[in-house]
């Protein structure tokens, strides 16, 4: 017989405790302890149990040695950019997590998605626990969607949706969002900690037992973080995030968690009046508004996953007017510029301690790769001095504390992006020119120091 039993957990990092407390022991934050109700007995079977003639088979521990291995069939969507950011496809099975800004477009792209996936002669299934049919029909009606396959569900008792998830057998369901849904037996509001990773784990199960591929919408905090308990990303298969500003027409998809692909990858749309429109070649959205013969302003070559792209680093120097120099970056760690600031101070004799230092990366990206130390550096140097580098440089390398530059990984990948924009002179490690012949028509100008790099862009 089921048993209950009441206890407290943070909302943040998911710690137990017999009793309400105003601060939580383990990450500190106030007012973060929620009560639930545990339920213990009774028949609950695991997320990879199955049945088979009315009894449970449960699994049995199994030599590696003896299973078998299989490569996991893949769906492919209209949208190449999804496909790669999910590494190959939708593989069936998979329960996929997608947080976001509200208003970014997360509902947009699942629902394109389900109207493609249906479009193939899949059975897909959109519940909505946010919006009725007459709104989910409106949105589908501006972005064309037509398709009989596409059966449209609000609901937000999970008992409900298991119901008519077994009643209709979809190959893909859709959950928007997962803070709606809540289990009956659960005892707390939706969206609280114990509800979300009840109708998580049913899900999961659903998707594993029966091999359908989950899609849940999942809400962020001010803080940019998926609301819920951190147990919820550990529990899916898949993580991604939707970005962007809402008054840009951008968007950035990126993965940070994939057990099924690389979590590099990063996938670009544009938000028109008739959907979501991928972006085949970002480099070019990113340059397309460059300055010409502004200084303080480099172009370097980011690997994303296993793309380059070509993006804007923008450095503006200025004479402080405080006692303390200001060091603000936007699209970059903000730990790297006073870093970089230091090694040009130190082994270039810039004097840059009684600077303000403001850095961006054009066009809202986030670069976190060591293979843009150098266009940085050059960056500020050029705003420093006030001379612009050529409009048709673009620079890569990884600067050390010694001043040294370093090798970065996939530079011929690098080296062919530069050159299908129309740059002439790439300036990298020279560590990086052996072993490899560049294309023509472009210039490779191998450095070793920094002040090799600032001669060769700057000519100081």
């Amino acid at each position: 017989m089921a048993k209950r039993k009441t206890k407290y957990m943070c909302q943040e990092c998911g710690y137990e405790a017999p009793k309400w407390m105003g601060k939580c022991p383990g990450c500190g934050e106030w007012n973060k302890m929620v009560e639930e109700v545990e339920v213990t007995g009774g028949n609950r079977r695991g997320a990879f149990a199955h049945s088979q003639g009315g009894a449970t088979l449960l699994s049995k521990p199994t030599p590696i040695t003896a299973i078998e291995s299989l490569t996991e069939p893949r769906i492919l969507t209209d949208l190449n950019e999804l496909n790669r950011v999910l590494g190959g496809g939708v593989v069936k099975g998979s329960l996929v997590l997608i947080g976001g800004d509200p208003g970014i477009g997360k509902s947009t792209l699942l629902l394109q998605v389900s109207s493609q996936l249906a479009n193939k002669g899949n059975q897909v299934l959109y519940i909505s626990g946010e919006e009725s049919l007459r709104q989910t029909k409106l949105r589908a009606e501006r972005l064309g969607i037509k398709s009989e396959n596409l059966l449209v569900y609000s609901e937000t008792n999970l008992e409900e949706i298991n119901r008519t998830i077994e009643d209709t057998n979809p190959s893909f369901v859709i959950i928007d969002s997962i803070q709606t849904v809540f289990h009956p037996e659960v005892t707390s509001a939706p969206g609280s900690v114990s509800q979300v990773r009840e109708c998580t784990s049913e899900l999961m199960r659903i998707g594993k037992t029966k091999g359908i591929a989950i899609f849940i919408v999942g809400h962020v905090t001010k803080e940019g973080s998926i609301a819920g308990p951190r147990l919820l990303e550990h529990m899916v298969d898949t993580v991604l995030y939707f970005e962007g500003e809402r008054h840009h027409t951008y968007r950035i998809l990126r993965a940070v968690k994939n057990r099924f692909g690389s979590t590099n990858e990063m996938g670009i749309f544009e938000m028109k009046e008739f959907g979501l429109d991928e972006v085949a070649n970002p480099s070019e959205i990113f340059l397309e508004e460059r300055s010409q013969g502004a200084a303080g302003s480099t172009v370097v070559a980011s690997m994303e996953g296993t793309r380059p792209v070509l993006v804007e680093i923008q450095a503006l120097i200025s004479p402080t007017s405080f006692g303390n120099p200001r060091r603000m970056a936007t699209g970059i760690d903000h730990n790297r510029v006073p870093l970089l600031m230091a090694v040009l101070e130190k082994r270039m004799g810039l004097l840059l301690q009684n600077q303000d230092a403001y850095l961006k990366v054009a066009g809202g990206v986030k670069l976190d790769e060591p293979a843009i130390d150098l266009a940085i550096a050059v960056s500020i140097a050029s705003s420093f001095r006030d001379k612009p580098t050529r409009a048709t440089d673009c620079i890569i390398g990884e600067v050390g504390l010694t001043g040294e530059v370093r090798r970065v990984s996939r530079i011929e990948q690098r080296v062919q992006e530069a050159a299908k924009l129309g740059f002439e002179r790439v300036i990298l490690p020279a560590n990086n020119l052996s072993g490899w012949q560049g294309p023509k028509g472009v210039e490779l100008i191998g450095v070793s120091t920094v002040a090799e790099a600032l001669k060769a862009a700057l000519g100081v």
